[in-house]
């Protein structure tokens, strides 16, 4: 007889608990969970109230941090011995109901890979701060490469003429944002200077790393238009390593298994000693998003542009309690 492991409520809020610890777009943190104790299904809906309407109109930046808190949970049902089946848009007519998690299924394979990558959730946080030089092995950039390919996406290793391209990009897109009065005051809304008291979403300062004094590493400045007070500046990576995540289509659909791509990725990347960041600032403008495809084959649709390799973790973000994310019902 096929017994299945604890799901009570403390269980379920440990799950979602790891699923939150995923990255979003500004730590915003878009995503609420409903667990159904009776057909033992997780439903994951996007929180529109922290979507971004002028950096992310489309809503593609929310779906990929909706999906990386879906990968999350994934791997955490898998560690706790969940056979779980996911169905990602479940209900069409409803496109806030963004996937739904049925645990137990019989007949379902336990994912061993999966569950391999819990213990790097809690260790994984986005680093601004200089990498060093030392390049990612070939060995560990195909088996990025293939934790991105399990969940339907594609990630490339920039090339030194691509890389180029896309750093221009990147100095396009922060140019664009300076410029942006919206974009500025939605930026500022989402971090928080030293003396907010216990924060549980955005960027906090002293997550925002130093300033930059030198280096080609594209590292997003929180700060914005503002000085902080203190900060130090310091020299960045002259050549980073930075790869592209990218599907086929560019649908809500395919955000969301870009989003647990990436989370994948990220959390290998974790359980390797590698650190990251990201560089988002041209994927939220669409003439520079669209510039942003491979050269030679020009396919596919940029999801994210990833920067890999060693160098300091970064701090521990504040997250909302599970309580304000999590509903259980009968």
């Amino acid at each position: 007889m096929l017994t299945h492991p604890t799901l009570d409520d403390t269980a379920v809020a440990s799950l979602v608990a790891d699923a939150t610890a995923a990255p979003s777009m500004h730590n915003a943190q878009p995503w609420h969970f409903d667990y159904s104790r009776a057909s033992r299904t997780m439903l994951l809906t996007a929180d529109l109230d922290r979507a971004m309407p002028q950096a992310d109109p489309s809503t593609r930046g929310l779906h990929l941090g909706c999906g990386a808190a879906l990968l999350n949970l994934r791997v955490a049902a898998a560690h706790a011995g969940h056979r779980t089946a996911t169905t990602l848009l479940p209900a069409p007519q409803t496109p806030g109901l963004l996937a739904a998690v049925r645990f137990d299924v019989p007949h379902e394979p336990l994912d061993t890979a999966l569950s391999d990558l819990c213990s790097a959730i809690p260790d994984r946080h986005t680093s601004r701060y200089p990498f060093t030089e030392r390049r990612i092995p070939e060995s560990l950039r195909t088996a990025l490469v293939e934790a991105a390919s399990q969940e339907g996406a594609q990630l490339a290793f920039l090339t030194t003429p691509h890389r180029e391209a896309v750093l221009d990009l990147v100095l396009h897109a922060e140019g664009y944002d300076r410029m942006d009065d919206g974009r500025e005051v939605e930026q500022r809304r989402w971090t928080h200077d030293a003396s907010a008291e216990s924060p549980v979403e955005g960027i906090p300062e002293y997550a925002f790393g130093p300033a930059k004094r030198g280096g080609a590493a594209p590292v997003r400045d929180f700060a914005g238009r503002r000085a902080v007070p203190g900060r130090a500046y310091a020299d960045f990576e002259k050549r980073p390593q930075l790869a592209s995540l990218s599907t086929t289509r560019d649908g809500p659909a395919d955000w969301l298994r870009a989003g647990q791509a990436l989370e994948r990725v990220l959390l290998l990347a974790t359980c390797q000693g590698l650190v990251s960041s990201f560089a988002t600032q041209p994927l939220e403008w669409p003439d520079l998003r669209w510039l942003l495809r491979e050269p030679v084959s020009g396919t596919g649709y940029v999801q994210m542009i990833l920067r890999l390799g060693y160098g300091p973790q970064g701090p521990h973000t504040p997250r909302r309690p599970v309580e304000e994310v999590l509903t259980i019902t009968s």
